[in-house]
């Protein structure tokens, strides 16, 4: 399976303007740019866009481990926090902070916390980053 995105960068790094299309057409020509990335521009950045993929690829792992043990989630919100920031000469991204929020029917907390580490380990995702990966989950009990 291969999956396709595309970046178009016009002009140089300080004011140069850039847009971000992938193959599915859920981003087509997305705006981004120095000032999306480094002040608060409007458009997105590389760092949001790992983010948003982490947290993604997170909650569909902690909804795989959960199905294994034949729980299934009703609601499962998980938040990636990106830390970017200068490392030496250069910018680096040196860590990945999971939040989870999720709501599971009949789950017991040392089954949940199982597989939410099960879940850290296993996301494809996580294996990208040379960083600092850490999770926070917290089971919503329902009565």
């Amino acid at each position: 399976m291969e999956r396709k995105a595309t970046a178009v960068w016009r002009g140089d790094v300080r004011s140069g303007k850039g847009s971000l299309s992938t193959e599915s057409t859920s981003l087509h020509e997305a705006q981004y740019s120095f000032g999306t990335r480094f002040e608060n521009g409007v458009g997105t950045n590389p760092e949001e866009l790992l983010a948003a993929a982490h947290a993604a690829c997170f909650a569909m792992a902690v909804s795989s481990q959960l199905g294994k043990i034949g729980l299934r989630p009703e609601r499962l919100e998980a938040t990636a926090t990106i830390t970017f920031q200068r490392v030496g000469e250069h910018f680096a991204i040196t860590k990945s902070h999971l939040d989870l929020l999720a709501h599971v029917p009949g789950a017991a907390q040392a089954k949940f916390d199982a597989a939410v580490n099960a879940a850290q380990t296993g996301c494809p995702v996580s294996s990208l980053f040379k960083a600092e990966i850490s999770v926070d989950a917290r089971l919503e009990v329902t009565v």
